[in-house]
């Protein structure tokens, strides 16, 4: 039973088409993920369901109350945005409403509070339409994709996940008719030019005949109707070009490969040292003192519940706070929410390259994978949405004189296609990479190593996202203790060098003895 009918839609902003509908229906358990780029429309669509924008044509039936959760949320107050966003969520679950419309519920939700999400909305029995760049949300909540692209609405059966393979096979399927095209248009040119060929050689009489072409009575009459054969033949293979239906090119990623400095010198060694390192603001702990160290080529996420210290940690390693020593050939990128690197009156192309080592050829073929394509590059930056700004500064630091990036909450306000066009450039960005993300998609496929900031504790996980929460974690867990006392001695070890004395020589057989019973468990 349908709660919701779209019949004829036709809709436009600023006086530009937005996107169509023929017919769509939500019924009444549905369980709908709304994708697309940004700007694609897919706020406008969940306005236009629950009657807060004018519809440009068409019809909308409601069977049933509709309440939307919007994205933009007032925060005029004094909670946190993650205790605004829980609160707007409380609210639209208590209320009696046969459809849900939640527009980025997720938003500012550290991983405990977005899997308390996950179970409220698994618990709600009406209808949902969920947008969300939180890719795990999407697979655990929905059984239909409803995908905004090129101003149609595409509907998949099926979990996120059940898209993405759909869309892969689709992006195969073009691929393999592309290929055919290419090669019978081909052949028909190959042929074409084959006759072309053989009728200007029949032109004229040959100086040589044949004794049976001798015979022929009239010589070059019975030439000139070969001729006139052979140009009907090439005409006809014209009119078979010519029909033939054009297949478009699918756009293929080409490969980057970045020269960063002294990337090569500092992999595996330790750059990032951090020892007895304790979390505070003001009056509060955050942690109590730690030990760790990155190494060069790491790619390092710092996960745990909003408010435990993740941004502060990452400022103690910027500002090398006592208890952090960096090492001197790391130099560092760092991206923040503020923005405030970009040139609002200058290129997208003329603000990357600004403080570039790359070529140019490079940071276009980066920006055509942020989709950023050909002509995009010359758009100012000053009318680019937030999403499209983040990608620019995003880019602006990938081709810096740095080797060591290090992202805070990269991924706000970037649409689905731009996360993971994101993750594939990090994924081959050989520096080293320190992160702070709630988005365990995102965390799976990029960390190698985990810093863990929960009860008051930090400490450095030696594993993937994948293996932290998997069965073997008491294993693991033996493996990150062993990490830290391997941490601590050879920091000991390198004092014991510089300046030898007995106290730093017992705590180097007591670290000794720690390793040992470790190993022996």
């Amino acid at each position: 039973m349908a709660v919701i009918e779209l019949v004829n839609i036709k809709q436009e902003t600023d006086g530009k088409p937005l996107f169509e509908i023929e017919y769509l229906q939500i019924k009444k358990h549905a369980r709908i993920g709304l994708v697309g780029n940004n700007g694609a429309g897919k706020s406008t669509l969940l306005a236009l369901i629950a009657g807060q924008t004018a519809l440009s044509q068409g019809e909308i039936k409601r069977f049933g109350f509709v309440q939307l959760l919007p994205q933009l949320k007032t925060t005029a107050t004094t909670e946190s945005g993650g205790e605004v966003t829980q609160r707007y969520i409380n609210d639209a679950l208590a209320k009696k409403t046969d459809v849900l419309l939640a527009d980025e519920p997720s938003t500012n939700l550290d991983r405990q509070h977005i899997e308390k999400l996950t179970i409220q909305l698994k618990r709600w029995q009406g209808a949902l339409v969920l947008v969300a760049h939180d890719r795990a949300l999407l697979d655990a909540l929905c059984d239909e994709i409803w995908e905004i692209d090129q101003q149609k609405i595409n509907v998949y059966a099926g979990n996120y996940s059940n898209y993405r393979k759909r869309k892969e096979q689709k992006a195969a399927e073009q691929e393999a008719s592309y290929q055919h095209y290419v090669e019978k248009k081909k052949q028909l040119e190959r042929a074409q030019m084959l006759k072309q060929q053989k009728a200007e050689r029949a032109t004229k009489k040959p100086k040589q005949l044949s004794r049976s072409e001798a015979k022929i009575t009239g010589a070059k009459p019975y030439f000139a109707k070969k001729q006139k054969k052979l140009h009907q033949t090439k005409k006809a293979l014209e009119t078979r070009l010519a029909q033939l239906e054009k297949v478009d090119k699918p756009y293929q990623t080409r490969a980057i490969k970045m020269d960063i400095p002294d990337a090569k010198s500092i992999h595996q060694r330790p750059i990032i040292r951090v020892t007895d390192l304790a979390g505070q603001i003001e009056n509060k702990m955050l942690w109590q003192p730690a030990s760790f160290q990155i190494k060069g080529g790491d790619h390092v996420a710092i996960i745990g519940a909003n408010g435990v210290g993740k941004t502060t940690l990452i400022h103690m390693i910027i500002d090398q706070v006592p208890g952090v020593e960096n090492s001197p050939a790391i130099k560092i990128g760092y991206f923040h929410q503020k923005l405030n690197t970009l040139d609002l009156n200058a290129s997208i192309l003329t603000n990357v390259s600004k403080g570039a080592i790359q070529s140019e050829t490079l940071i276009r073929t980066l920006l055509a994978r942020l989709h950023f394509f050909e002509d995009d590059v010359n758009k100012s930056v000053g009318v680019l949405s937030g999403g499209e700004r983040v990608k620019v500064v995003l880019a602006q630091l990938m081709v810096s004189d740095i080797n060591t990036l290090i992202l805070d909450e990269p991924t706000n306000f970037l649409d689905l296609e731009a996360v993971e066009a994101l993750e594939t450039l990090l994924a081959d960005f050989p520096g080293t990479l320190l992160f702070v993300s709630h988005d365990q998609w995102f965390i799976e496929r990029l960390a190698t190593k985990l810093i863990v900031i929960e009860k008051q504790t930090l400490k450095l996980f030696p594993g993937t996202y994948r293996q932290f929460n998997g069965p073997d974690h008491q294993h693991d867990q033996q493996a990150t203790d062993l990490m830290v006392i391997e941490t601590r001695l050879s920091e000991v070890l390198s004092r014991l060098s510089l300046n030898p004395s007995d106290k730093l020589e017992q705590e180097f057989q007591a670290l000794l003895k720690q390793k040992q019973q470790r190993l022996n468990k």
